[in-house]
């Protein structure tokens, strides 16, 4: 019996985390095509300017790219095409009632292959920050290399 290899396609959305305050995470799936879960895989796929918005009950994924997929025929999809999210009821009714709050925006944090081998999404409910607010991120980010560093010399 062979074991099925495990799928190490993670495409991430690092400007996220610097740009929002992230509140509540949920993972989706996606509604995709044929050609576009081949171009997933071969990890041909952006999420850094897409985001997400609530239609008739329903989570789409907006501005999300998708290359074409270089051996596929004639068909072919859009690649910035909206993309339905598979979510249950009670989390789009939670999704929704935090877009209802002022400045709270969904996001996109990381696309990723599951073990089933499927293409998940996961998204998070974000508050855009204030200036000062990513100026704090990047003085924590930095004072933490610097302690790494310092750790590292006394260990040698």
């Amino acid at each position: 019996m062979q074991k099925k290899q495990a799928n190490n396609v993670v495409i991430k959305n690092k400007r996220a985390r610097f740009e929002y305050h992230l509140m509540d995470t949920y993972v989706a799936g996606i509604q995709l095509g044929g050609t576009e879960i081949k171009s997933i895989r071969a990890s041909k796929a952006s999420i850094l300017e897409a985001f997400c918005v609530i239609e008739n009950d329903e989570v789409f994924i907006r501005n999300m790219h998708i290359a074409e997929y270089s051996n596929a025929s004639f068909y072919q999809h859009k690649p910035k095409a909206d993309r339905k999210l598979l979510l249950n009821r009670r989390e789009i009714t939670k999704l929704k009632k935090g877009l209802e709050t002022k400045g709270f925006t969904i996001v996109p944090l990381r696309l990723f292959i599951n073990e089933k081998g499927l293409a998940k999404l996961e998204i998070a409910l974000a508050q855009g920050k204030k200036l000062f607010d990513k100026r704090q991120s990047l003085k924590e980010k930095d004072d933490k290399r610097a302690m790494d560093r310092v750790k590292k010399e006394f260990k040698t």
